[in-house]
Formats: C-alpha cells, structure tokens, sequence
C-alpha cells in the first residue's frame, strides 16, 4: 500500500476524529472538514480538544492594547463558532498522546480513542535560560496575556511617574508590533526600549517592511539596541551585555517576545523529531510512520516539494488547515493524498496605532491606509462568516474609530480595562 494512503474503514463503524489545538490549524481543520459532502454522517464523530474556551486570533491581539479592537472581535467561544457544525467541543489540556494505543489523556484523567488525529499544538515560550525572565517579564501568548499587559499600562500610566521605561526583548515581529502599540499608549511619558540579540529587526521580513518598520519606530521615540543580550531581570531593572560590556539600566516593565520552544507534550510523542523538538510531517501533513496522524502548525516541520523549509506563521497554519481537511477527507474515502505546497502571500504588521506595513508581490504599502488592508486582509480570515459579518457591522457603526484613526475615549478605555 502506498505511505500517503490508509486502509477505508468499514461503512458500519464509527470512525473517531480527533483534533487537538484550538488555533489556526486545528480550528480551521475542523471547519473546513464542513464542506466535505457526506461529513455530517452519523458515521464519523469529531472532536476539537483545547484547553481554553475560544480562538485567539492572534494577529490581531495588539489591537486590543490600543482599543482598536475589542476582545470578542479577535477571540470568539469555540462553541459559537462551531455551533452549526459536527464538531463536538472538549475543552481540557492535554497530558499526553499514546500514539502505539491511538488515545489521548486529558487533565481530568479522561481519555480519548481516535482513529485519525490531528494534532496542531503550538509551541511555547523560551526564556533562554535567562534569571528572572519568567519571573518578572510580560507575555503576550494568550487573552490572560493580553489583559495583564493592558491593565499593567493603565496603572502605570495613572501613576504619577514622569516617564514610564519600558523594556520589549526580541526584534522579531511580536516584539516590533509590541513596541509600536505601547509607544502609542504612553505618548510622550513613554521611554520605549526595543532589544535584540542580533543585527537587524525582522530578519525574515522584507527591505520594505523593515524600513517602514524602522521608520515607524523612530516616530514614536522607540530606542533600539541591537547586539545586545539579556542577562538578568529584576523587579526594577535589566541587565543587558553589549560589546562585551555589562551594564543594568532601570524599568518600569519588561515584555518578552524573545523566542518559542517545543512543548514537553510534543517532545514526549514517540516519533521522530528535529534538532527543535518539532515533530517531523510527510508532505501529505501525516506524521512520519504514522498514516492516521496529521501534524501541522508550529509543533511540525513541514517541507515544501521543493525541500524549503515552510514557515512557522499564521499564513502557513491556515493553508495546512485546508490541506489537512483535504487529505483527511481523502484518507477516509481510500483516495491518494496530495503534499502540501506552501504559497508566501506577503506579510503585514502592525506598527502603532492606525499605522502598519504591508507587502504582496511587490507591492509595498504603509501607513493608515496599509493599516486598512491589513485589517479587512485579517477580517477575511475569521473563521466563520456569521462572525465575519457581526466583525464588519461593528466596524461600520463606529467608522470613524476604526477606519479613521480617532482614538477611544477615556470611558471606553475604562471598559476596556474591565473587561
């Protein structure tokens, strides 16, 4: 039998689908099984498995810091958004996958048979070894994340300090579109650090972007230290090496966005993995030397045909999620699996509030119009169409917040903050 094909299972039984991570990839895996005729048998049962209540859609989570946006646009209850599905909801966190026995664990001690499993995962966040990094910094991973780091602005911002430091680690695209939001919340009593560890912000990004990136950040007054290590974090102040010089400046606070790892659920799966701990998926997305499981998102190392790594950003998860779907769907009729091929659609970021870089095929955009095409780029990627349009009838009504660019008042900050 070929390595891409698995056996039909017989018409009487019940065959079990479970998926395990409530992100892009495992999400919109389950959605787009939808629209496979035939998938609303009473033959086949399937259930997305996440330890949280909702998406966090996360491209769109520095809007939040800013009141661009509010919570329920960019985070909506897996239950409404799988309401008018097959999909069955369990929300718990998993312990671990036997994938020899073909069964999950759950937290509570439940398990979980499947027959075919998806597993979409995530990875989690690196501190590097770094003391006091886990400790005394800020995150920005999830809606709790969010919410902390908001709150922690308020009340440094109705503090009576006459500047307000703020340390953000790691150039990458978390840490730049971070900078941006937060220069923008503390005005002119911010005193905004960005540092990393290499030569250059955004390294994967385009000479476009990082330029407008650059030029964004110098508009705000972000200060950024580049070839610079993060040594120690304390309650009050950060120790960094530059040059072979240590030297400790004070803050106010410290976010960090420095780097991801595998998660000890991934790296404890027997099956291969790379140097990374990320598992390592066939081209069809099967997980190598297991047919009936399907890996994808950032927990995998997937390959183009051509043997280029693919990315581990949003973009790619959602095109796995339909090609997962697809070959899942085959898989279950007997029919050959087709291999993955990754499409590089641009990127965008957000740099501040109403402003952003964007670039596609050669077309490079910044600004508040940028910001515009970034936003409804974004809200065609909602995972359903009734949250879609209860996203643009939201937009609409408050126009001139959302398109152009009036800040929130100081009451809708206030509800924002008790959110």
């Amino acid at each position: 039998m070929p390595s891409n094909q698995l056996l039909i299972r017989e018409s009487s039984e019940l065959t079990k689908i479970c998926i395990l991570g409530g992100g892009f990839g495992g999400l919109y895996t389950a959605l787009y099984l939808q629209h496979y005729r035939g998938i609303d048998s009473p033959q086949y049962q399937i259930t997305l498995v996440d330890q949280n209540d909702r998406l966090l859609f996360t491209p769109l989570i520095y809007e939040i810091i800013t009141d661009e946006l509010q919570a329920w646009e960019v985070a909506p209850p897996f239950e409404k958004l799988l309401k008018h599905t097959k999909v069955k909801f369990c929300q718990a966190r998993v312990e671990g996958v036997d994938l020899k026995a073909r069964q999950v664990q759950l937290h509570n001690g439940e398990q979980l048979n499947y027959d075919y499993l998806v597993l979409s995962l995530g990875n989690a966040t690196s501190f590097g070894n770094v003391e006091g990094a886990q400790e005394y910094t800020f995150t920005f991973r999830s809606l709790a994340d969010v919410f902390a780091l908001k709150k922690r602005l308020h009340s440094l911002k109705s503090s009576e300090k006459e500047r307000i430091r703020v340390a953000v680690i790691g150039g990458g695209p978390s840490g730049v579109e971070l900078a941006g939001k937060i220069a923008d919340v503390l005005g002119k009593r911010g005193e905004i650090r960005l540092i990393e560890r290499g030569g250059q912000l955004l390294k994967a990004f385009t000479a476009a972007t990082r330029h407008n990136a650059h030029r964004a950040l110098d508009k705000r007054g972000v200060q950024v230290s580049f070839n610079t290590s993060v040594c120690q974090i304390e309650p009050e102040q950060i120790t960094l090496e530059q040059s072979g010089e240590t030297f400790t400046t004070p803050v106010d606070l410290v976010v960090w966005s420095a780097g991801t790892k595998a998660q000890e659920l991934v790296t404890n799966l027997e099956c291969d993995h790379n140097q990374w701990g990320q598992v390592i998926s066939e081209s069809s997305l099967q997980l190598a030397g297991y047919r009936e499981v399907f890996a994808l998102g950032d927990m995998a190392e997937i390959k183009n045909p051509s043997g280029k790594l693919v990315p581990t950003v949003a973009q790619a998860a959602y095109q796995q999620a339909s090609c997962a779907a697809k070959n899942l769907w085959a898989a279950l009729q007997g029919k050959p699996l087709r291999p993955f091929r990754y499409l590089h659609l641009g990127e965008m970021i957000t740099l501040g509030f109403n402003d952003a870089a964007v670039y596609s095929f050669g077309i490079a955009l910044r600004g508040s119009f940028a910001a515009l095409v970034r936003r409804f780029v974004y809200l065609q990627r909602l995972p359903t169409m009734s949250h879609r349009l209860e996203v643009l009838w939201h937009w609409c009504k408050s126009f001139g917040r959302t398109l152009l660019g009036k800040k929130p008042s100081h009451n809708q900050q206030k509800e924002a903050i008790k959110y």
